[in-house]
């Protein structure tokens, strides 16, 4: 993907689609590419040009937005829409949200909010090409839920001082570990060190592989993973 955004204007309303026009031209790392001022001229625009983003409305004399956006997922587009709409009814955010919207502005549109829904679909897209494998923490920040983040919530059992020390020691290791070792470097239990290792591997910041010591008996080896290192 290009580092730059390209991003098509679905909007009825000259004098809004030219505010939305001035307020992009103020966002690094967008382009706007076309203006579509009703649906058919959208459909046009989207099929040559085939943007990332659209800045999409919902009212039009033509038809209906949302009929846009289920045209655009039937069709397994990979153009994301943002819709910007006065539209306050519930049925309207329930299908935008089954359709996959990325973000829901309501009118009168403000720079500030529109710049930070556009950052966010940076970012966003970012992390998304960044992953080749993904863990758990990995899916939730791209789907903005911080109830799974390690750094937000952490489960019963599992509390951050010691889990910052276990990431600490594995991160120093010159070679893998096993829970036996990282237990003593903690000063904690075998048991103990295994919970938080293994809570570590499920977010994706450690990996653990099996080894055979001399005696044959398989045991687990934890290191931090690509990603992290």
């Amino acid at each position: 993907m290009s580092s730059v955004i390209s991003v098509v204007i679905v909007e009825d309303d000259v004098r809004i689609a030219e505010i939305q026009k001035r307020f992009l031209e103020r966002i690094n790392g967008v382009e706007l590419v076309g203006i579509a001022h009703g649906l058919a001229e959208a459909r046009d625009l989207i099929s040559i040009l085939k943007p990332d983003l659209l800045l999409l409305d919902v009212q039009f004399p033509d038809g209906n937005g949302l009929d846009l956006l289920r045209d655009i997922r039937a069709e397994d587009q990979s153009t994301d829409i943002i819709l910007i709409t006065a539209a306050r009814e519930t049925e309207t955010l329930r299908a935008a949200l089954h359709g996959g919207i990325f973000d829901y502005i309501l009118k009168p549109l403000v720079f500030e909010r529109l710049r930070d829904a556009l950052n966010n679909y940076m970012t966003h897209l970012e992390k998304l090409n960044a992953l080749q494998t993904f863990a758990q923490n990995d899916v939730d920040q791209l789907l903005g839920n911080t109830s799974g983040n390690a750094a937000q919530q952490l489960p019963k059992g599992i509390d951050a001082l010691t889990l910052n020390k276990v990431a600490e020691v594995v991160r120093e290791a010159a070679e893998p570990l096993n829970a036996e070792e990282v237990g003593k470097l903690i000063n904690a239990s075998r048991t103990t060190a295994r919970r938080y290792l293994e809570y570590l591997v499920s977010y994706g910041e450690l990996m653990a592989e099996v080894s055979y010591g001399s005696v044959g008996r398989p045991e687990r080896k934890y290191s931090l993973t690509k990603k992290a290192s």
